[in-house]
């Protein structure tokens, strides 16, 4: 199968990978980025177009030169602390914009959708390990666009769009060629947040939080490579494009199915890299879950998908990636 995917927001950490698998599997990725949080390093495997998934006169542009068969959709702002700060700019940039970029979509009669959700859209667990039928109920802003889309895409569904919503857990690692990887200004993910510190590339890393109930009183989160998660948008729009009806939506959960404290993540971090993990103690960011782990027996059914690489390849790939990574 081929043809050509647009990919929102495929200049940043989990898009770039998404679409090294892509061409590496014959499909001819285009890059539609506003370069804000994205690099035009990371671009590689496809042209590059600079656009706002709002602006849907450059969408026009965009969708009559590259005719794309497919959509997946990772543009939109991260951050669970800043979303709480700004909630009204995270819904209009992630949600309302969105809307825009389905209404494309249906317009121009796009074969399959593939969305970047995340668990976080689950809220406070009900069960120990959280499958798609959890209900959904939102801490923060960020969650709650995300929620959003997914509803957007549920409507579209009507009008014949075929969709998936991914629904992340805690994307980690790195290319394992070096090519690409994890650069975010700020940084505020856990894995390079640590290594950082055990480098001496950052004075030390803060625990967000040591009194949440769990064993170590730290958070526990499902973390899942990011090239296992790039094989899942592959495997998402293989099956969406078999799908035999017109027009649905469906969730997938795409995590490890593990669940680590941050203890737990600095202790072994401290262990590969052989350098203990310095670290402060801070406040809980506002909106944060005690514990996200996913069961993923859906994807396994539907979509054939495994993760492969655990929690020690995670570290290794990330700890190879920052000592080379463009700064």
């Amino acid at each position: 199968m081929s043809g050509v995917v647009l990919v929102t927001g495929g200049a940043g950490y989990i898009g770039s990978h998404v679409s090294k698998a892509l061409a590496e599997s014959g499909f001819t990725p285009v890059c539609y980025d506003t370069l804000e949080k994205g690099h035009s390093w990371a671009v590689r495997w496809g042209p590059l177009e600079c656009g706002d998934i709002g602006d849907a006169a450059r969408l026009e542009e965009v969708f009559a030169r590259h005719k794309p068969r497919a959509i997946v959709h990772m543009a939109g702002y991260i951050e669970v602390g800043e979303s709480v700060r700004q909630p009204e700019r995270y819904l209009h940039n992630n949600a309302t914009k969105s809307e825009v970029l389905v209404a494309a979509a249906v317009r121009h009669g796009v074969d399959a959708f593939v969305f970047s959700s995340t668990c976080a859209v689950y809220g406070m667990p009900q069960t120990e390990k959280l499958d798609e039928t959890h209900r959904i109920a939102p801490l923060n802003p960020y969650a709650d666009s995300k929620a959003r889309v997914e509803a957007t895409l549920t409507r579209a569904a009507s009008a014949g769009l075929r969709s998936a919503s991914l629904r992340y857990f805690n994307a980690a690692g790195a290319d394992i060629g070096g090519e690409i990887g994890e650069a975010h200004e700020p940084e505020t993910h856990l894995l390079p947040l640590a290594i950082d510190a055990t480098l001496g590339l950052a004075p030390s890393l803060t625990l967000l939080g040591d009194d949440y109930p769990t064993p170590d009183g730290s958070c526990v989160r499902d973390f899942i490579h990011v090239s296992d998660l790039a094989d899942a948008h592959l495997r998402a729009l293989h099956w969406l494009q078999r799908a035999p009806v017109t027009g649905l939506h469906e969730q997938f959960n795409i995590g490890s199915g593990s669940g680590y404290s941050v203890r737990q993540v600095m202790t072994e971090t401290a262990r590969i890299t052989a350098h203990p993990v310095p670290y402060t103690v801070g406040a809980r960011r506002p909106g944060d879950s005690p514990r996200l782990v996913g069961n993923i027996e859906k994807s396994h059914r539907e979509l054939s998908w495994l993760p492969k690489r655990d929690l020690d390849i995670q570290i290794e790939d990330t700890l190879r990636w920052r000592r080379k990574m463009p700064r």
